[in-house]
């Protein structure tokens, strides 16, 4: 007499709790990679955006601030709230009065009576001139910070030592 081996169909407990464990310890780190991902790619986003907002405005200053009259360049503040060295008065050779200067958290471009906003992340202004005896160059600092997540901030400096006034 052979005995026929009869198949069972279905799973055993034990395959079912080997497959719900597997399934929650890849839920529980699944959750943990997906966040670090989504916060890499916003703070490189951010760290992008602001890398090129800082080139934008170190370009928009450097270029306008070359076409000064020498004489004219005037550093200083615009109120006493604001930080020393914040704001950068010149009249260009053809005639026309530019100031950059900080207010809050904006960084604002004045030509003649209309006053521009260039970016609402500035966190820090400074023109110097690094020579005394040489005040045809002038220093600019920027600093942007921006908020990314969860109270956090992602801050860029970018600085040009030289910038050479031609006129």
């Amino acid at each position: 007499m052979v005995k026929s081996l009869r198949r069972r169909e279905g799973y055993t407990l034990t395959e079912m709790l080997m497959v719900v464990a597997i399934i929650g310890i890849l839920a529980s780190i699944g959750a943990r990679i997906l966040v670090q991902v989504n916060r890499y790619f916003i703070m490189t986003s951010t760290r992008s955006e602001l890398q090129r907002e800082a080139r934008s405005l170190m370009y928009v200053i450097n270029r306008n601030l070359r076409q000064a009259q020498n004489a004219s360049v005037k550093i200083d503040r615009a109120n006493t709230s604001q930080p020393f060295y914040s704001r950068l008065t010149f009249t260009k050779i053809q005639g026309t009065t530019m100031t950059f200067s900080q207010s809050g958290a904006s960084l604002i471009q004045t030509v003649g009576s209309s006053n521009k906003t260039l970016t609402k992340n500035l966190k820090y202004l400074a023109f110097t001139f690094p020579r005394s005896d040489d005040l045809s160059i002038v220093s600019v600092s920027i600093t942007l910070e921006k908020s990314i997540y969860q109270g956090r901030t992602k801050a860029l400096h970018m600085a040009s030592e030289k910038v050479r006034v031609m006129n």
